[in-house]
């Protein structure tokens, strides 16, 4: 991850479940039909129907099942109106009425999936495994839906020490290689929990041999090592993870406690923590492609299964992040405990939500303070850096960087975004000898990093300096990302700053039309168009893009242009721009 950037904490498997969300959900969200209602109660039933869409476009869990409970109040008999209200309160995790709904779904819809799975998770908690086994065993429709079925029914035998008919049972799942996936990671888990090392090991050793970079297995198989006396695979296991993924707190953690001769346990050392994994990674996986809601019901359900479980409540933090729900994030973040390797982290990711909800001052405070505890951590100063920086105190920010860089010793590849965002700032601060001198830093930390590239290269084409290297540096940035708007925007400004006039028009079209709503590039068109004699659609660009919210300085010079347009020698010199071109590190 890049440090002190607001990186996701939670890593699982394979990115095969990116279709999941459309087949594993069951017809939600239908259209409802409320003519059957009395003409007297049909005024609160729509106001109650429309308002519960409205909340749930706005992913307000709550409210949204506020509403839709008052409209199945109006109309019991109404089955998709029932649907929408059990899978909201399920993603509300309000357990009891939750339940009670899954019981009136499955009287009309008995193979509804997550009615189903909520029952069975709720039947395995109560103990009762024959009845946990029948609810997950009728939720099987759909490839994921039987997968999901498939790892619970292993995990329910399991629990009911009928460990053989769990690996039994494991042995059915699909022979494509997402499923083999989970199968291996399970089947390792369950034996593991069973006793049977040998069984662990090896089914371990395929799911990491395949997946390497996937935290899970990794800190699964790592913790097995130790457990069964083997040191030395334990460091092979992580070294070999860690030159696959990005550092992450958990392996970091877990390094540090095997370097100190500690021996930490299992990952999974129950049959409940099991059936919690498998919702875990469904939900993850959903969350992670695009199925907020869906993913938000399954990491719901992991924790209904295992309350105590730090990484469900990082994603379904996360989840809500990307649901805009910064309350909710910030609610499911205080679950993480201060003794928790992911804590530190989890701070800098509350700094960021309480800033995306315009509490900066709230944002800045929660870092100082962290930055006062941890004083030789770098994360916090840099995510400061870039909340400030964000927020144009480039000033301040500037001065986080630096003491950020100053803890640094000899500079890491890794270490590329604090020279770069140090380098914004300056150059911002219009000091640019400074501003170059980082650039040029965090190209020769990360020679192919596009934003690098883009924003140097970008910076010396307008200074008039440097152009044929300027050239080739956008280039290749463009190279790297070819359908990066900014970046293709730099290319055509060069070929314009250069005399390429016909190069120019044709990359600054295209970047028109990768960021049409951006106005210095509708500025730089214009002013191609221009000095190609198209003129009439020089000023049409120049008027869009005084609708597009310019900065101040730009509104006055695009002004100047539409009344007498562009000088008859030279290039004109555009508005400075490079915050679009890269200026700001994407969140």
């Amino acid at each position: 991850m890049v440090i002190g950037d607001k990186a996701t904490l939670r890593k699982w498997g394979p990115r095969s479940l990116l279709l999941a969300a459309i087949l594993i959900a069951p017809a939600a969200y239908s259209e409802v039909d409320l003519t059957k209602s009395s003409d007297a109660d049909q005024g609160t039933l729509l106001g109650n129907y429309l308002s519960g869409r409205v909340a749930r476009g706005d992913h307000d869990t709550t409210a949204a099942a506020d509403f839709y409970s008052a409209a199945l109040a109006g109309d019991p008999a109404n089955e998709i109106i029932m649907e929408q209200t059990f899978l909201l309160q399920a993603a509300a995790a309000d357990w009891g009425r939750a339940t009670d709904l899954a019981e009136q779904l499955i009287k009309v819809e008995p193979s509804h999936r997550i009615a189903r799975f909520l029952l069975g998770a709720e039947a395995f908690k109560k103990g009762d495994y024959k009845k946990a086994d029948e609810h997950f065993a009728a939720a099987r429709q759909g490839p994921i839906a039987d997968l999901t079925s498939t790892l619970a029914r292993a995990w329910v035998q399991a629990a009911d020490n009928n460990y053989d008919g769990a690996m039994t049972t494991l042995d059915t799942l699909s022979e494509a290689d997402w499923a083999q996936f989970y199968q291996r990671y399970h089947r390792a888990l369950i034996a593991d929990v069973a006793g049977k090392r040998d069984v662990a090991q090896q089914a371990f050793s395929e799911a990491f041999k395949k997946n390497p970079g996937t935290l899970r297995v990794a800190e699964a198989y790592t913790r097995h090592a130790m457990v069964s006396g083997n040191r030395k695979l334990a460091r092979q296991i992580l070294k070999a993870h860690m030159a696959e993924a990005s550092g992450h707190p958990i392996s970091q953690a877990l390094q540090a406690e095997i370097e100190s001769g500690k021996v930490p346990p299992l990952l999974i050392t129950s049959p409940a923590q099991g059936l919690a994994e498998v919702f875990y990674g469904i939900g993850d996986a959903l969350a992670g492609e695009g199925g907020l809601d869906m993913g938000i019901t399954f990491l719901q359900f992991a924790l209904y299964v295992e309350p105590d479980f730090p990484l469900a409540h990082v994603a379904l933090a996360e989840a809500y992040d990307g649901a805009r729900r910064y309350d909710l994030e910030l609610a499911a973040f205080d679950n993480i405990k201060e003794d928790s390797p992911l804590w530190v982290s989890v701070q800098i990711q509350k700094a960021f939500a309480l800033n995306a909800m315009e509490r900066v001052d709230d944002a800045k405070a929660k870092l100082d303070e962290l930055i006062a505890k941890y004083p030789k951590d770098i994360r916090p100063l840099d995510a400061l850096g870039n909340i400030l920086r964000s927020h144009e105190r480039y000033e301040e920010a500037r001065d986080y960087y630096a003491r950020a860089i100053a803890l640094l010793g000899a500079p890491t590849p890794d270490n590329w975004s604090l020279y770069y965002s140090r380098g914004v700032c300056n150059e911002r601060l219009k000091d640019w000898p400074k501003a170059e001198v980082d650039f040029k830093q965090a190209l020769a930390l990360a020679p192919d990093e596009s934003l690098v590239l883009n924003y140097l290269g970008y910076s010396w084409v307008d200074q008039g300096r440097n152009l044929k290297t300027a050239l080739d540096y956008i280039r290749k940035a463009v190279k790297l990302k070819p359908d990066d708007g900014y970046y293709v925007d730099s290319l055509g400004w060069a070929y314009f700053r250069l005399g390429n006039l016909e190069g120019a028009v044709e990359q600054l079209e295209r970047a028109v039309e990768l960021k049409p709503d951006d106005p210095v590039i509708n500025d730089h068109l214009g002013d191609a168009y221009w000095r190609v004699g198209r003129k009439l659609e020089a000023k049409y660009q120049w008027e869009q893009a005084l609708t597009l919210k310019p900065e101040n300085e730009q509104v006055t010079t695009l002004k100047q242009k539409i009344a007498d347009g562009l000088p008859d020698k030279g290039a004109t010199q555009a508005a400075n721009r490079t915050t679009q071109a890269g200026g700001k590190t994407p969140e």
